[in-house]
């Protein structure tokens, strides 16, 4: 028997299928518990990549794949193959490609810095040349990029739930922390990514974690409200039962026990139960103690709500971007794809209610993780690599970079006042009539919602699943001037953060937050902190 390995590298972390080459079974399925670089989202990751060196983040990440691949439980002397998805940054820090041209916007910027344009075509490299901890002459499959902005994740949530082949218009998102999205008009394909944050992942989130066993995943009401809650197959089952209007337990469920905190499409179900009861308003949830409590101990509080409501605003800012961009009414896109763990275990109707669907979506189809598919698909059938490129090189795409985009900014703005300022609908499409944009409709009816799989990941392997947590690496440091008050560890909202008696600094990068929080070195009484002064500890 011989092995080939699938990899999805995405920002809240790694996935991977063992799988047999003589029959393409899927042997096993590994996945992380986060990502070992410092930061909630891929411009994060790329800043910390460029402060510390390409050489350092390929290393930390290098040595996470390797810990993947040990805990598939196979042979490693029997793999022969191994295939790699994911974002641009992800797969060029995989690769050890540099990744200066992914930081800026724009040609002109590029030319001042003498940055030269990375090539990422589709290909067949040496595994053991990109440090992975395999025999002597496995093959590693690197889908194409679309464009250097545009990814073989994106490619994938575009090729594997069937958008490519639609004709009417339509729209595909793959929800998590670095939201692809795409709307398809006739041949015209128009691309963004929305920087929605970790709470689509379950991270930020008080009691947050990723799509594992123990994570209540949705809330759906049967005359009172009832926790879905993930088994050891990563499959929804019935939890307890509430009514947050009374604030009470109302029935225990078979899943009693077992929830060990909230992942994103829960905290989804939560901010619409907030609004379906009407307890959200202007930024707060109107309960006794400002929580939502679950079961087992899992609440949710006003502050994740208002993360949640953050993403939720970044990508109904995207959604409307790309829209406005194409000349396109919601009236006039009514099918939609939603790629990712979010995608799947979200119950769709409430994502439509919240704003995490354009309103006007009345057929929704809901996939899996479309990027370890297409790994999987690629795995068997290595000769996928050239149609990919064929398919990627044919897409007309029209990129809009959301972060300098004026109609992003609008719509965000409106969105921060909506949800935290308690703004109304009505006054939302007034000030969008102001500047020219269309308004916003309310969701009509009920959508025609097609389960395309039953769980995320929708084969796990005779061997199943298994969770890993060791990884990453440290940063530590001392700073002169430093009194040992501690302020830095207690306001590290991912506990990522220890100072020893004698003034050391420690950070896990796993936990810590990067460059999307430094609430360290900004609580720092005596401004000595400086995040940037930590150095490596290499495993």
């Amino acid at each position: 028997m011989t092995y080939g390995i699938a990899i999805d590298i995405g920002t809240s972390g790694s996935r991977a299928h063992a799988v047999d080459l003589s029959d393409g079974r899927i042997i096993s399925t590994v996945t992380t518990e986060c990502h070992p670089l410092p930061g909630a989202n891929v411009m994060d990751h790329l800043t910390f990549c460029i402060n510390v060196g390409n050489d350092v983040a390929h290393r930390i990440l290098m040595d996470t794949e390797n810990k993947v691949i040990d805990a598939l439980g196979i042979d490693k002397h029997k793999i022969e193959k191994v295939s790699i998805c994911g974002n641009p940054i992800q797969l060029s820090l995989f690769q050890g490609i540099p990744v200066d041209d992914l930081a800026f916007a724009g040609e002109n910027a590029k030319r001042e810095k003498g940055i030269k344009e990375q090539k990422r075509d589709a290909g067949v490299f040496s595994a053991v040349d990109v440090g992975l901890d395999v025999p002597d002459g496995t093959e590693l499959y690197v889908p194409p990029a679309i464009r250097h902005e545009i990814g073989a994740d994106a490619l994938a949530m575009m090729y594997k739930s069937g958008f490519l082949e639609q004709k009417a218009n339509c729209m595909v998102t793959d929800y998590g922390t670095n939201a692809e999205m795409a709307l398809k008009v006739g041949d015209d394909i128009y691309t963004g990514s929305a920087a929605a944050g970790p709470a689509m992942e379950g991270q930020s989130i008080r009691c947050g974690m990723l799509a594992s066993p123990g994570a209540i995943s949705d809330l759906e009401y049967d005359f009172a409200w009832k926790c879905k809650v993930l088994d050891d197959s990563i499959t929804p089952q019935d939890g307890d039962t509430f009514d947050f209007s009374l604030g009470m337990q109302t029935a225990e469920g078979p899943m009693h026990g077992k929830a060990k905190g909230i992942t994103g499409t829960g905290v989804v179900a939560a901010v619409a139960v907030a609004q379906y009861d009407h307890l959200w308003k202007k930024g707060k949830l109107a309960t006794e103690d400002g929580k939502l409590h679950l079961q087992d101990g899992v609440y949710v509080d006003s502050k994740d709500i208002s993360e949640a409501a953050k993403a939720i605003g970044a990508m109904r800012a995207g959604h409307f971007t790309l829209l406005e961009h194409a000349g396109i009414k919601f009236d006039e896109m009514r099918v939609m794809y939603m790629a990712g763990a979010s995608g799947t275990y979200v119950d769709a109707m409430k994502a439509r209610d919240i704003g995490l669907i354009p309103p006007s979506s009345t057929e929704i189809y809901q996939w899996g993780n479309t990027s370890l598919a297409m790994a999987t698909d690629i795995l068997r059938k290595p000769e996928l690599l050239d149609e990919l490129q064929g398919i990627a090189n044919g897409i007309r795409a029209n990129h809009i970079m959301f972060a300098s985009d004026k109609v992003f900014e609008q719509i965000y703005m409106q969105e921060l006042s909506y949800w935290d300022e308690g703004m109304s609908m009505e006054m939302y499409n007034r000030n969008n009539a102001m500047v020219g944009i269309q308004e916003l409709p309310k969701p009509k009816g009920r959508a025609n919602v097609h389960r395309m799989v039953a769980r995320d990941i929708p084969d796990l392997g005779e061997k199943g699943l298994t969770i890993i947590h060791n990884i990453g690496t440290q940063l530590v440091g001392k700073m002169d001037g430093c009194t040992g008050c501690k302020k830095c560890q207690a306001e590290c909202p991912e506990k990522a953060l220890t100072i020893s008696d004698d003034k050391v600094i420690t950070v896990q990068t796993k936990n810590c937050l990067g460059t999307a929080c430094y609430r360290c070195q900004m609580s720092c009484p005596a401004k000595v902190y400086q995040y940037n002064k930590l150095q490596l500890v290499d495993n």
